[in-house]
C-alpha cells in the first residue's frame, strides 16, 4: 500500500505541475438555468454558460437524501456558499444534474439517471465530465468503470464516496450502532435494524438532543464508543465525537429501514466480529447484539461494488478524518486498481476532519487534475478568489506525508 500511495503521490504533484493559477482573465458568463425532460421519474437541470462556452459538460451526482425527501436538486451550494452551477460555469463548462428517480438508496438508479442526464443534453458537445460526493461519488465510480461498456463520459471525480467496498461501509454503519446500543442501552429503540417511524419522525426534536447530552455526561462510555467503533474523530477538538455520533446514527435512522426494502433484506452481519478497545473487551463482546446478513441483500450489494478498472482518467479525493464514509475506501480502491494493473488513477488525501469537508480550491484542484488527464492542458480559467496555486502546494505536501506512513485499511 505505502509504495501504491507514494506512487500516486508523485503523480498529484508531477500533473500538479500543470499551470493552474488563478486567472484575472475573464471569466465565462453563467446562464440560466432550466428544467429539463423528466426521465423515468427523475427532474433533469441543465445551464449553459452565456457567454464563453467551451463545449464540454460536467455532470452532477448529488449524495445521499432521505428517502421521504420530495425529488429535489441537491448539494448545489458548496461550503463556502459557492453556487456550484455557477462556478463550473464561470470556467467555462456546462453544467447538469437530477434529482434521480428516488431518494434514499439509490445508487444504481442514480447511474442510469446521470447517464440518461448527459444523453438528453439540449446541445451538441465536445466532452463529458462526472463528479459527485458521497453517495454520488460511487455513483461517478461506477459510471468511470462503466462496466456495460457504453461509456458517455470523458473524465471523473470522485469525492469522499464508498467506493472501496460498499459492504463494509454498511458493516460499519451497523457496528457503529450495535455499539452505541451496548455503551448507551436504552437510548435509541433496541433493533439497528428496524427503525420505528416515530424515531425518524422526532430525531431532531427528541432522540439528537437527548443523545448529544448523553454522549456530554458520561465521556468514558463516548471514549470507548469512539475507540471500539474506530469512528473518526478531530482528536485537537474532543467534542466532535458528538458530531461523529450523532451523523452515523442519523444514516442508521434515515437509511436502514430503506436500505433493507432496497436490497431485499437485512445487509449487516457481525456474528464473527470481535470489538476492541473497551474497558473490557471480553464482556463487551458477549453483551453486543449480533446479526446475520440475508443471502439475498449480500447479492444485492454486489451489484454497488466498484471493481477497480476504469475506462476513462478517474480523480478520487477523500477527507482523511471522514467520518461518516471514512478514509479507508481509498486504501481498498487502491487495492482493486492495483490488482489489475491500473495505476492511473489519482488518489488525494485531505489532512481534515469531516464528511465531504473540502475547499472550493482543492475541488478546483481536484477538477484541474481530472481535465490534466483527460486533455492534457489545466483550465483555462480559475476565478481569482481561490488560491489555488498554494492549495495545490498543500495537497502535495498532504500526500506525501500520507504516502511516508504505513496506512492498513
Amino acid at each position: 500500500m505505502k509504495r501504491g500511495v507514494l506512487r500516486l503521490a508523485l503523480s498529484l504533484a508531477l500533473i500538479g505541475s500543470g499551470a493552474l493559477t488563478a486567472s484575472t482573465a475573464r471569466a465565462a458568463v453563467p446562464g440560466e438555468c432550466f428544467e429539463g425532460p423528466v426521465l423515468s421519474g427523475a427532474r433533469t437541470l441543465y445551464c449553459i454558460p452565456a457567454e464563453g462556452w467551451n463545449g464540454e459538460v460536467v455532470a452532477y451526482a448529488h449524495g445521499y437524501v432521505p428517502p421521504m425527501a420530495p425529488l429535489d436538486y441537491h448539494g448545489l451550494v458548496m461550503a463556502d456558499g459557492t453556487y456550484l452551477p455557477d462556478l463550473v460555469q464561470s470556467l467555462g463548462y456546462a453544467f447538469a444534474t437530477t434529482s434521480y428517480r428516488r431518494n434514499g438508496l439509490a445508487v444504481l438508479e442514480g447511474v442510469e439517471d446521470v447517464r440518461n442526464l448527459i444523453d438528453a443534453f439540449p446541445s451538441a458537445f465536445d466532452r463529458a465530465y462526472v463528479t459527485g460526493p458521497s453517495e454520488g461519488g460511487l455513483v461517478t465510480a461506477i459510471l468511470a468503470e462503466d462496466e456495460l461498456g457504453t461509456q458517455r463520459f470523458d473524465g471523473a471525480l470522485s469525492l469522499c464516496g464508498p467506493i472501496g467496498s460498499f459492504r463494509r461501509q454498511l458493516n460499519f454503519w451497523g457496528d457503529f450502532r450495535v455499539l452505541f446500543d451496548s455503551f448507551f442501552p436504552g437510548a435509541l429503540p433496541p433493533s439497528p435494524i428496524s427503525i420505528p417511524p416515530t424515531v425518524i419522525a422526532q430525531w431532531e426534536t427528541t432522540y439528537a438532543p437527548s443523545i448529544a447530552a448523553l454522549l456530554s455526561a458520561r465521556p468514558l462510555a463516548t471514549a470507548q464508543l469512539i475507540s471500539t467503533s474506530k469512528a473518526p474523530i478531530d482528536i485537537a477538538d474532543p467534542a466532535t465525537a458528538v458530531n461523529t455520533t450523532l451523523g452515523l446514527l442519523w444514516y442508521n435512522v434515515f437509511a436502514t429501514n430503506d436500505g433493507i426494502t432496497q436490497l431485499g433484506g437485512n445487509p449487516f452481519d457481525n456474528q464473527s466480529r470481535f470489538y476492541h478497545g473497551s474497558f473490557n473487551d471480553i464482556a463487551l463482546n458477549k453483551k453486543v447484539q449480533r446479526f446475520s446478513a440475508s443471502p439475498i441483500a449480500l447479492a444485492s450489494v454486489a451489484h454497488y461494488e466498484t471493481s477497480g478498472t476504469p475506462t476513462i482518467p478517474l480523480v478520487t479525493m477523500h477527507t482523511l478524518g471522514d467520518e461518516i464514509i471514512p478514509s479507508w475506501h481509498q486504501s481498498l480502491y487502491q487495492v482493486k486498481l492495483l490488482s489489475h494493473g491500473e495505476f492511473g488513477t489519482i488518489q488525494i488525501p485531505i489532512p481534515r476532519y469531516g464528511h465531504c469537508n473540502f475547499t472550493t480550491a482543492e475541488v478546483l484542484v481536484a477538477f484541474n487534475l481530472m481535465v490534466l488527464q483527460t486533455t492534457g492542458e489545466a483550465l483555462a480559467q480559475v476565478p481569482a478568489a481561490y488560491d489555488v496555486a498554494s492549495t495545490r502546494s498543500e495537497i502535495e505536501r498532504a500526500a506525501a506525508e500520507f504516502a511516508a506512513r504505513d496506512v492498513e485499511p
